[in-house]
């Protein structure tokens, strides 16, 4: 099994690298690829250090598998080519994610979806990912009408710029800014551009993503996304309308059933999800789950995940894992 871990020196990457090996996922060869300024770093994998190719190199050695993480422009230019060599490639940006012919998989939902034709398969996006992680289960019983969600979203999705932002804010130190504005002791509503809709991308990423991976079109999802200085995880606030009555004991079991799900929900003793907590972490963290009084068959819950793991780079070695374990690749 050869495989290809692109960005490899990226914050993901590193991510990723580390999962693959917690894991145990069969790697016969690694070639850790990154842009031309990073070739022949060394990167370390199971103790063994590895010099970091370039993408054309990395090409010409056909992979079995290529897990991308360097951004949309690279992976627009580059998947198609692993694609053409017969390498199955699964990005982690958004380049992929709304194109028809590409499956957009979290495991846990719809990789059952996969097929050995599919040669490009999209990594949602980390909001997404852990939203959708508790939603399914509740849509699958109760049928959701309409989501209302508002992230509080950690530096780290941004990356290292934003961590050495933070860090030189945290000592008094003026650096290069990552963000228009200080995020110390601040909260940003500003996750990605902002389009022409008055949103911003990474707000239509979950709207949009959601109806995608759900398979129905009819959840009207309207997130409110913001940045905060927070490198554990991303956490969201949700309210779920749905179609049906819930009863709240059967919410958590249905949730706590659920694989990758981990239910944190005790106000006697404090007990709810929280970022530092989840750092480091692979499953989704529920809590806060109660009733909203103010109109029918809605549901209050707050939800907490590693961005970089769950994700990210867990996500994306589970679907490596599900081709593996099915014959895809």
């Amino acid at each position: 099994m050869k495989i290809a871990v692109v960005g490899a020196t990226g914050m993901v990457g590193e991510v990723m690298l580390k999962v693959l090996a917690e894991r145990n996922f069969p790697v016969d060869e690694l070639y850790p690829v990154a842009s031309e300024r990073s070739v022949g770093k060394q990167v370390n994998f199971k103790g063994k250090d590895y010099e970091v190719i370039g993408l054309e190199t990395a090409v010409a050695k056909k992979p079995d598998l290529a897990i991308f993480s360097a951004g949309g422009g690279t992976s627009l230019e580059w998947a198609p080519k692993f694609a053409e060599v017969g390498t199955t490639v699964i990005d982690n940006s958004s380049a992929w994610r709304m194109d028809a012919t590409k499956k957009l998989v979290i495991p846990e939902i719809n990789a059952k979806e996969l097929t050995d034709q599919d040669k490009i398969i999209a990594n949602p996006n980390c909001s997404t990912i852990q939203l959708l992680m508790a939603l399914k289960p509740l849509h699958d019983k109760y049928k959701i009408k309409r989501v209302v969600v508002s992230t509080y979203q950690s530096i780290t999705g941004t990356g290292v710029k934003a961590v050495q932002q933070l860090e030189n804010e945290y000592a008094g130190e003026k650096g290069e800014m990552a963000y228009p504005y200080p995020i110390h002791r601040n909260a940003l509503p500003h996750c990605d551009v902002f389009e022409e809709n008055g949103y911003t991308k990474e707000e239509m990423k979950l709207t949009k993503e959601t109806k995608k991976i759900l398979g129905d079109d009819s959840v009207n999802v309207s997130a409110t996304a913001i940045r905060i200085p927070v490198v554990g995880g991303h956490s969201e606030a949700v309210n779920v309308e749905f179609e049906s009555d819930f009863d709240e004991k059967d919410v958590r079991k249905t949730l706590s059933e659920f694989p990758g799900i981990t239910v944190q929900d005790n106000p006697d003793t404090n007990t709810y999800p929280m970022p530092i907590y989840a750092e480091g972490k692979d499953d989704v963290f529920v809590g806060r789950i109660r009733r909203d009084y103010s109109q029918p068959n809605t549901l209050n819950m707050w939800i907490v995940a590693d961005n970089l793991r769950k994700g990210a780079a867990t996500n994306a070695v589970q679907i490596a894992e599900y081709l593996l374990k099915n014959k895809l690749i």
